[in-house]
């Protein structure tokens, strides 16, 4: 670390860039069992956003294992380190002004207090998609429940990994209960209030 000199006293401060988007930024960091929503809901939010004219990234769990993960697995270390890049790439578009929309299982308390702490608590809206993993099975859009029965995948979150329910998001939906476009309207509704410039 001694030959380590940044340099953050001398760039542009997130501030600026946000005066020229015309948009606060934030992090909302999307929570939930695979097959909870979280995918569909995240382009569905990103889609309605950009067309009214606010700059977003999407950061997808599966994207991102295709290029800045690629080289994890799924053991508890690999997860946390997942978690870790995800939260600390989410930052650096924080600061540039941008909405970034994290679609990520995150299945701990201690994996999301990490992501909370390293974007910082102010800047990380915490976005519950809930949904029962008997109904997550039972679409089981990616096939991966079936796998995981049969013992092909290990590790499954909700089967023999844990997943442990956030204990107080920014805001939570129950997509089992109410019909995706309804999520996602009181989605929009939580997440202008956050980044509109008054």
């Amino acid at each position: 670390m001694e030959n380590i000199h940044p340099i953050f006293d001398r760039i542009l401060k997130r501030e600026d860039k946000e005066t020229i988007l015309h948009q606060k930024s934030v992090v909302i960091w999307m929570v939930g069992l695979s097959g909870s929503g979280k995918s569909t809901l995240a382009k569905a939010i990103e889609q309605e956003l950009h067309k009214n004219g606010f700059l977003t990234q999407l950061l997808d769990g599966d994207n991102l294992r295709t290029g800045i993960n690629n080289n994890l697995g799924f053991s508890e270390s690999d997860r946390i380190e997942n978690i870790r890049r995800a939260a600390e790439v989410s930052k650096l578009f924080l600061n540039c002004g941008i909405v970034t929309i994290c679609s990520l299982i995150s299945p701990t308390e201690e994996i999301r207090n990490m992501a909370k702490n390293i974007i910082g608590a102010e800047d990380y809206f915490e976005l519950y998609v809930n949904c029962p993993f008997e109904i997550c099975e039972q679409r089981d859009v990616k096939g991966l429940y079936r796998k995981a029965r049969n013992g092909e995948l290990k590790n499954f979150t909700g089967l023999d990994s844990p997943f442990e329910e956030p204990q107080n998001p920014s805001l939570e939906v129950r997509t089992d209960l109410k019909p995706l476009d309804m999520c996602k309207e009181e989605i929009l509704t939580a997440v202008y209030k956050k980044i509109k410039i008054n």
